[in-house]
């Protein structure tokens, strides 16, 4: 009988160590906390350079992940978003569009601040107009094009017009920032009111005049996972590259603020 019982004892033991063998090990933990699939990230114009990067870089961390943009004034990306436009990230320039999409309904959690960014004047190289001032944009004859006012960056220039009095008259107004400097960098246009980043990302194309009422309207960037999202748990990874050390840095190097 105990020849028996120890045979038995010593099969448990054997199927024990087996069952041990194949339950989730290290490798099994890893594949199940590896970012997979595909995410679509609808993100600021304001934002291309900075995440076209960080994309490239969660793709090269993440093999087998693709990671899909667009690109709009944060205004038309919310309109979208609400009106059931798939999506699995949102970073907006702003925080009010950000609450527009919280209030309905289609965020998940609690949105995070990542960036932050002042306006700039932007001109023509040579500045054949002489502007040197806010208050210059609106002398005679001069042709400025900024954002429409539901823009992130719309909303921060009409705050300066109240800052300082002075009411601009636009030859136009556009739907993103990126388009403003389009104006300005095709001779569309004398002068553009931009981001400071936009204005850095065009180089030698333009010159760039700080103004000191800048400083008084911050645009802060929100960052956060969308509640229909697909792929919430690879989702999640990519606002942790934008909010993390590699993130900062690539948006530190393109002009951003701290948030």
């Amino acid at each position: 009988m105990k020849r028996i019982l120890g045979i038995v004892a010593a099969g448990v033991l054997s199927l024990a160590l087996v069952t041990g063998c194949s339950s989730p090990d290290s490798s099994t933990k890893s594949t199940s906390t590896r970012a997979t699939g595909n995410i679509t990230v609808f993100a600021a114009a304001s934002l291309k350079g900075t995440f076209t990067e960080l994309g490239k870089e969660f793709e090269s961390e993440n093999p087998g992940t693709k990671v899909t943009f667009s690109f709009a004034g944060s205004s038309d990306l919310v309109a979208q978003i609400i009106a059931g436009a798939p999506a699995d990230v949102f970073a907006s320039a702003d925080a009010a569009n950000m609450k527009k999409a919280t209030d309905a309904g289609v965020v998940e959690g609690t949105p995070s601040d990542f960036a932050s960014n002042t306006l700039a004047i932007v001109v023509p190289p040579g500045n054949p107009k002489g502007i040197n001032t806010f208050n210059d944009l609106a002398q005679g004859g001069t042709q400025v094009v900024i954002c429409a006012p539901q823009v992130p960056c719309g909303a921060a220039t009409k705050k300066v017009e109240d800052a300082t009095g002075q009411t601009l008259k636009p030859v136009s107004e556009e739907s993103s920032v990126t388009d403003v400097l389009n104006k300005v960098t095709s001779g569309q246009a004398d002068a553009g009111i931009v981001y400071v980043t936009d204005a850095k990302s065009a180089g030698d194309k333009v010159e760039t005049i700080a103004f000191p009422e800048a400083a008084t309207v911050v645009n802060l960037y929100q960052i956060a996972v969308l509640k229909d999202s697909k792929n919430a748990s690879t989702a999640t990874k990519f606002v942790d590259l934008v909010k993390g050390s590699k993130g900062l840095a690539v948006l530190s190097d393109a002009g951003f603020a701290a948030p």
